[in-house]
């Protein structure tokens, strides 16, 4: 039996070549795109998750609550990843359900060198001896209990160690660090370990480990102090541990260790699970994932899965009458209603399976593609092996039996005397299911479509925008903070300016877009008191205001006429002003401050700059003179000849700084960086976008192809009577056109909705315009009559002759 359902199965599809090509295709490419989202959708979900103790990891993020009218909007200031060293001891010596505590110092970028070898090393933390207790970080060689506890102790990354050792083996070896007098990264470090690079999906990567003990033996004052912000912790629970009732005691925690008197500050805990995809913490040591966008591309992937499954439907819908004949001789001769169930789902499972063979295929040739489009590394073993075959079985028998279920149940169920005397009509219901099924098609075409315009238009946006400070042709030397590049700031300043093509140059510690502390600013606010409040600072050189053309709303900027300027002054922006009280800016100049050991009054007010990305709003910033705290100098050079400019500035930076590798970049290419998982999903939303609509659109020709089949004779007939070319493409072209037109009237308050909703992510976005659906139906219906179209004017040109002798 099942090998004459197979044999059948196998007449059909060569029967019906044009069609058999398009449900396989079709489907199978629907098939694959499906299985290429599920692999970036569960590579994101994956993140952390190989810590053997994840479900026990949890960290701190704290903050604290702003007094109203201070500042607009939120009651709560904003909850950072990185605290004071203090708290994390004296949880675990408070409370027995934390079983360990890790606690590393914020991402330092270190100068190495063995041998001949020297590199800024990136992505290096001051790090707990208990780090390999609590995260599954394989160490290669060394020991892991005693691998960072001597001070001055380094830990590398396999792919480090290749760096620096080549073949050698790094343990006992020396690297030489940092030479800054000052600096807690200042020695020779012992190389006590290597282990496995850290896996891509860790919500924060490092290249190598420094002994917090050498931060401690540098700076041991700041193991005490509670208002010293520069360390994470994350901490290794107890079975049964609860959060809930652990936040519930950590208020009275906070008063004991902290002296009361302080009933704004608070702390909260992160699962690991939740660090990547679902934190609300700022100034994080890592990337972070976007659930909106899983939620996006997931739905996208059941989108193009669920177009291919109706135009399998919608085929074999629509060619079910031509078998009535077949059903009706084989009840005649005794088959039963069961048995042709059961065919025409074999049939359709036949089908599925060789779309599902297709699919694998395009997945092997689209996998490089796919690593491009997300920065990931996929391999095919992820696609197939034997988590995924339940997966793939899974599809097959669903669409299998989703697709071939109208058929079967309908056709068997034909009376065979109706069938074999011509009296049984198509059913009618069959066409109402299939236009709504081009309906719900063509709506989800639609809703892609509008969402690929408002993508782009949001991320031409982010790069369009005036961020209100100069970024375009800015080079930026990173020197990090090398005392010898500080002390020599004047000269090297001076020889850089005088090249022709370099237009102005300044020191900062921070430029828009990277690194800034936080600084605790009291300032004397609009009702005469001195008041405190944490917020970011860019220490910045005396012409770093008039480099970046950030423009001056009140005061003055610092000058070299006022010598004061070093020690007291400040300069600060607009939403600083408004945050102390000050609703006109040139109010709050001449007011007293005190920061970091400075004091002094506030000389000037910037207008607000965007010196963080668009998807937050701009938040109050002061820029203190600070001549020797800087990281980098910038540039701002002329357009004519780059490579010429670069080559002039490497040959005085090699005269100058010979100890210190030359690094630069341009600051709209780092500054726009901050936007990489924004055109990413760009990327690949326009990409599975555009796949689903030729989805659609090959669905959309098998079922044109068909009603031109069986429109033959009436095509011929039109064609006799006088009827031109024109006239029968718009006759066949029509019921179409009016599922697309309905397709846009149900699409767009859906799509309008779901777009705002991912706009909400932007703290400055674009609006969502009628007209951007308008242009997306619009297409969608020149997309359909394009389709339609070249198997309308085939029909439409066909001999009448030959249409009229048709059977």
């Amino acid at each position: 039996m099942w090998k004459n359902y197979f044999k059948i199965a196998y007449r059909n599809l060569l029967k019906k070549k044009v069609y058999s090509l398009i449900n396989v295709l079709g489907l199978g490419i629907g098939m694959a795109c499906c299985v290429l989202i599920f692999l970036f959708v569960q590579d994101e979900l994956s993140y952390d998750n190989y810590h053997e103790k994840g479900d026990r990891i949890y960290r701190l993020i704290h903050g604290s609550r702003s007094p109203e009218g201070l500042t607009e909007g939120a009651e709560e200031a904003p909850f950072w990843v990185w605290h004071n060293a203090p708290v994390g001891p004296a949880l675990k010596e408070e409370f027995p359900e934390i079983d360990k505590i890790v606690q590393f110092s914020g991402r330092s970028d270190l100068l190495l060198s063995y041998g001949e070898t020297t590199l800024q090393e990136d992505g290096v933390f001051f790090m707990d001896s208990t780090v390999f207790d609590v995260f599954s970080w394989k160490l290669l060689r060394g020991n892991a209990r005693t691998a960072l506890v001597a001070p001055f102790s380094i830990v590398l990354t396999e792919s480090t160690a290749k760096k620096y050792f080549g073949d050698e083996d790094p343990l006992g070896k020396t690297l030489k660090g940092s030479e800054s007098a000052g600096r807690a990264d200042a020695g020779d470090y012992t190389v006590t370990g290597v282990m496995a690079d850290v896996p891509s999906n860790s919500h924060f990567t490092f290249n190598a480990l420094l002994s917090l003990s050498t931060f401690k033996q540098s700076r041991p004052d700041v193991f005490d102090a509670w208002g010293y912000v520069d360390f994470y912790t994350y901490f290794l629970v107890n079975e049964g541990f609860d959060p809930v009732a652990f936040e519930a005691k950590l208020p009275d925690f906070i008063q004991r260790r902290r002296g009361g008197g302080d009933d704004k500050y608070a702390i909260k805990v992160e699962a690991l699970k939740d660090v990547y995809l679902r934190t609300t913490a700022q100034r994080l040591p890592g990337e972070t994932g976007s659930l909106t966008n899983i939620y996006v591309f997931s739905m996208i992937g059941v989108f193009i899965l669920a177009i291919a499954m109706i135009n399998f439907m919608n085929l074999s819908t629509a060619r079910s009458m031509e078998r009535a004949k077949e059903v009706g001789i084989r009840k005649s001769i005794g088959a039963d209603r069961e048995s042709l169930i059961y065919q025409f789902l074999g049939e359709s499972l036949i089908i599925v399976i060789l779309a599902a063979m297709v699919a694998v295929v395009f997945v092997s040739v689209a996998l490089p593609l796919m690593n491009d489009l997300t920065g990931k590394e996929f391999l095919i073993n992820q696609v197939i092996n034997w988590q995924t075959i339940p997966f793939f079985v899974g599809i097959i028998l669903i669409v299998g039996l989703l697709a071939g279920s109208y058929p079967a149940f309908v056709l068997s169920s034909f009376q065979p005397v109706s069938i074999l005397k011509g009296l049984s009509k198509a059913n009618p219901k069959g066409a109402l299911l299939r236009k709504g099924l081009v309906i719900f098609q063509f709506s989800l075409s639609i809703a892609l479509i509008a969402g690929t315009m408002i993508v782009y238009t949001q991320m031409g946006h982010l790069l369009d925008k005036d961020m209100g400070f100069d970024k375009e042709q800015m080079l930026v030397l990173d020197y990090n903070y090398d005392e010898q590049v500080n002390f020599m700031s004047s000269a090297l300043k001076s020889e850089l300016e005088a090249l022709p093509s370099v237009n102005s140059a300044a020191f900062s510690r921070s430029v828009p877009g990277s690194y800034f502390p936080n600084a605790y600013t009291t300032i004397e606010n609009a009702d005469g008191e001195m008041f405190g409040q944490a917020q970011p600072v860019f220490q910045v050189g005396i012409d770093f205001v008039n480099h970046y053309g950030l423009e001056l709303v009140a005061g003055r900027s610092y000058s070299r006429d006022y010598p004061s300027d070093s020690s007291s002054a400040l300069v600060l922006n607009e939403a600083a002003a408004r945050q102390y009280g000050y609703a006109n800016p040139a109010d709050i100049v001449g007011k007293k401050f005190d920061q970091w050991g400075r004091a002094g009054t506030v000389i000037g007010v910037v207008k607000d700059f965007n010196y963080i990305s668009l998807h937050r709003t701009i938040e109050p910033l002061t820029l203190p003179f600070e001549a020797y705290a800087s990281r980098y100098l910038s540039l701002k050079v002329s357009s004519e000849d780059l490579p010429a400019t670069i080559a002039q500035v490497e040959q005085i930076w090699e005269k100058l700084a010979p100890h210190r590798p030359f690094l630069y970049s341009f600051l709209d290419e780092d500054f726009n960086n901050q936007y990489q998982s924004d055109f990413r999903f760009r990327r690949i939303f326009t990409t599975f976008s555009v796949l689903a609509i030729l989805i659609a659109c090959l669905g959309l020709l098998g079922l044109a192809t068909y009603t031109a089949e069986q429109r033959t004779k009436e095509i011929g007939v039109r064609k006799v009577l006088g009827a031109n070319v024109s006239s029968i493409v718009g006759l066949l072209s029509k019921d179409f056109v009016k599922l697309v037109l309905v397709a846009i009237v149900i699409a767009t308050p859906v799509s309008w909705y779901a777009m705002n909703k991912w706009l909400e992510g932007f703290a400055y976005k674009v609006p969502v315009h009628w007209w951007t659906f308008a242009i997306a139906g619009i297409l969608a219906v020149v997309v359909a009559l394009v389709t339609i179209s070249f198997q309308s004017i085939k029909a439409a040109l066909m001999n009448p002759v030959k249409s009229l002798r048709s059977e």
